[in-house]
């Protein structure tokens, strides 16, 4: 399973690490991936979401009961 959000479609980045020296080798920053029980067209799911997309839809959702 590839590491992808299913709200956000957040992917994996890559780019270089650097040592004291600066010599540079790859290195990949993954997405910090959550298992998040919710209900999908009137469904209940597992779905793999990102934390962010997860803060977001949580504050969401408190706005929408809160209005």
């Amino acid at each position: 399973m590839s590491r992808v959000c299913a709200v956000s479609g957040k992917k994996a980045l890559s780019g270089n690490k650097r040592s004291h020296s600066l010599r540079a080798t790859r290195r990949k920053w993954n997405v910090n991936l959550q298992k998040v029980h919710m209900v999908v067209d009137g469904k209940p799911q597992t779905v793999r979401i990102s934390a962010r997309a997860l803060k977001t839809l949580k504050s969401k959702s408190a706005k929408a009961v809160k209005a």
